[in-house]
C-alpha cells in the first residue's frame, strides 16, 4: 500500500510538519465508485499518510481507510457506502493517523450522484483539520450527521463551493485554482465551527 517514505529524526518530521502546515487545514477529495478509487490534493494525502502523487492519479479507497484510526474505520467506511439519494451530504467527524504519528481530527463533508436505481456513483467532498477544535471541546466526537435535512446558507455555499472546484481544476489555471481554494479554506473553517457550535447545542 502506498505510503510517505518513514520519517527518521527530527529533520524529516519538521520537513513533514512544514508540508502540511503549508497545505492550511482543508483539503479536497472526490471518489468513483465504479472503481472505488480516490482522487485527493496533497493536504488530504498527507493528513492519511499516502503519496501526493499518486494521491492526485487516484487510489484505492483501502488505501485511505488504512489512515483512519482503527476505532473509527468501520463506523466511517460504513457512513461513507450506506448512502441514498434521500440522504442529505454526509458529515462525518474522526480521527487519522498522519505520516508524522501525529493523530488528528477531520470532519470530513461530501455530496454524491446517483444512478437511475439509487446507487452511489460518485461523490466529491472536503476535508477539514478540526484537531484545534477537538483539543477546546474535548477529545469526544461531535457525532455523525449521514442525514441533514435542513440546509443552511451555508451548507449551501459548501456545496457550490465544491461543484466550482471540480468544475476549475481541470481548467489548469493557477489563479482561478487559488481562488477557489481561498474560498473553500474559509468555507471549511466556518462549517466546522458551525458543527462544533450545533454539536454542543444537542448535548445542553
Amino acid at each position: 500500500m502506498p505510503k510517505l517514505k518513514t520519517l527518521v529524526g527530527p529533520s524529516r518530521l519538521k520537513e513533514f510538519q512544514v508540508a502540511l502546515d503549508a497545505c492550511d487545514v482543508v483539503g479536497n477529495w472526490s471518489w468513483d465508485a465504479g472503481t472505488d478509487h480516490v482522487r485527493s490534493d496533497t493536504f488530504v494525502a498527507l493528513v492519511f499518510n499516502v503519496d501526493p502523487e499518486e494521491a492526485e492519479a487516484g487510489l484505492p479507497l483501502s488505501a485511505y481507510a488504512a489512515g483512519i484510526h482503527p476505532t473509527d474505520r468501520t463506523r466511517v467506511l460504513t457512513a461513507f457506502r450506506n448512502r441514498s439519494p434521500d440522504s442529505g451530504p454526509a458529515v462525518v467527524e474522526y480521527r487519522v493517523c498522519s505520516a508524522d504519528g501525529i493523530v488528528r481530527w477531520v470532519l470530513s463533508r461530501g455530496r454524491y450522484s446517483y444512478d437511475s436505481v439509487g446507487r452511489p456513483l460518485r461523490a466529491h467532498g472536503i476535508i477539514v483539520d478540526i484537531t484545534d477544535l477537538q483539543a477546546r471541546d474535548g477529545d469526544e466526537a461531535f457525532g455523525d450527521q449521514a442525514e441533514e435535512p435542513v440546509q443552511t446558507p451555508l451548507d449551501q455555499a459548501a456545496a457550490a463551493a465544491i461543484t466550482a472546484f471540480q468544475a476549475i481544476v481541470p481548467l489548469n489555471d493557477p489563479g482561478l485554482t487559488a481562488r477557489v481554494e481561498a474560498l473553500l479554506f474559509e468555507i471549511g473553517r466556518k462549517l466546522a465551527t458551525q458543527e462544533a457550535n450545533e454539536a454542543r447545542t444537542r448535548l445542553n
